[in-house]
Formats: structure tokens, sequence, C-alpha cells
């Protein structure tokens, strides 16, 4: 009995020091954590490109720059200015019916330097040509359009059908609509072969990372 007076004794007086050290966290100020000047991973936004990109012309690893066409700002209030330039390079491209075009993008300027940006292209708002981009960001023009075809396939024959009746009558014109038609339909396809971004085209962007914005 006489050594458990002890060890209950002992035991009191520890629970009286976890209780008073509990209240004593309670009544202590809780310091706010300090603000982040790091836009969030996801964040969406829009850049507006500087320089034409042509699956006719462009190459893997060619250079482009764009601008950033809306305020960036981070969570503590730091931010990147509309108009601060962007550089990126063509990842690669696909020509033919279903040209593609993969940008990658390096890094952004702002007010105190360069620094590294890892986006996806989300979409290209404004150009109906182009299908939405899918999960790497391919950018993918839409197949031929139908009504284009056949609308080209009309002219040509119109064109074909008078050039016909000039060379020959009826019997010309008949041929002539037919070659003409056949001419206007390869002409609408090889119209619609190529994607083209001209300068001043908007690319909705999102960070795959969180972008630092430096302070000084």
């Amino acid at each position: 009995m006489r050594r458990l007076v002890p060890r209950v004794a002992c035991c009191s007086l520890l629970l009286a020091g976890l209780a008073a050290a509990q209240t004593l966290s309670q009544r202590l100020p809780v310091s706010p954590a300090a603000p982040s000047n790091s836009i969030p991973e996801g964040t969406k936004f829009i850049i507006r490109l500087s320089d034409k990109l042509d699956t006719r012309k462009v190459k893997p690893g060619k250079h482009f720059q764009g601008k950033l066409a809306e305020d960036l700002t981070a969570p503590g209030g730091a931010v990147i200015p509309r108009g601060k330039k962007i550089k990126g390079h063509v990842s690669s491209v696909d020509r033919g019916f279903h040209a593609r075009l993969l940008l990658s993008f390096d890094e952004i300027e702002t007010q105190h330097g360069w620094m590294p940006l890892v986006v996806t292209v989300t979409g290209v708002p404004g150009e109906h040509a182009v299908k939405q981009p899918n999960a790497e960001g391919d950018i993918e023009r839409k197949g031929p359009n139908k009504g284009r075809m056949i609308e080209s396939a009309a002219v040509g024959a119109g064109v074909g059908a008078l050039g016909g009746v000039v060379a020959g009558g009826s019997h010309g014109a008949a041929i002539g609509a037919g070659v003409g038609g056949g001419a206007g339909l390869g002409a609408g396809l090889l119209t619609d072969r190529d994607l083209k971004l001209d300068k001043g085209q908007m690319l909705e962007v999102r960070l795959d990372r969180p972008l630092q914005v430096p302070l000084h």
C-alpha cells in the first residue's frame, strides 16, 4: 500500500502538468501563416501568341514567344502583370488532314526576372477549326469541313461547265462540270490540310506546377 501512494502522486502531478500545458497553449496567440507568393497548380490563364505558327513551316524545336493576356495574382498578393513575355518551343508537329501542334512553354517574365513555367494548353478560344486539346495539350485541326468540300466542288463544277460550253456545247459542259467538280473538291481538301495559329491568337493554359512569384 505504501508503494502505491508515491506512484499515485506522480501520476497526479503528471496529469496536472499536462492540463496546465494544454491551457497555456490555448491562451498563446497563434501566428498567422505567411502569405503564399506561389500561384497554385491548376490555375488557368490566357496567353496571346506573339508569333505565327503554321504546320507547313514550323519544325520541332522552333522557339516562339507570347504575352500574358491577364494579371496573375498569388494568394499573398504578388502579381505578374499582363503583358509580360512568355517563351516556349514547338515539341512536335504533324502535317496532313489531321495537322497537330504540341507546344511547350519554358519560362515567364516577372517583375524580378524570369521563372520556369510548366503549363498545358487546355483551349484555343475563338478558333473553331481546332479540336479541344487533349490531356497532353495537343492542338489538332478538325477534319475537312464537308460543307466547304461540297461548296468547293459546286464552284469548280460551275467553272468547268462554263469552260465546257465555250469549248464544245452541252456535251462539253457535262465533261467540264465533272472535271471542274473534281478539281474544286481537291482544292477544298488541300485548303483544309494545315493548322495555323496566327499572331495574336489566344491560348488557354493550365499550370501543372505551382508558379513562384519572386518579390525582389
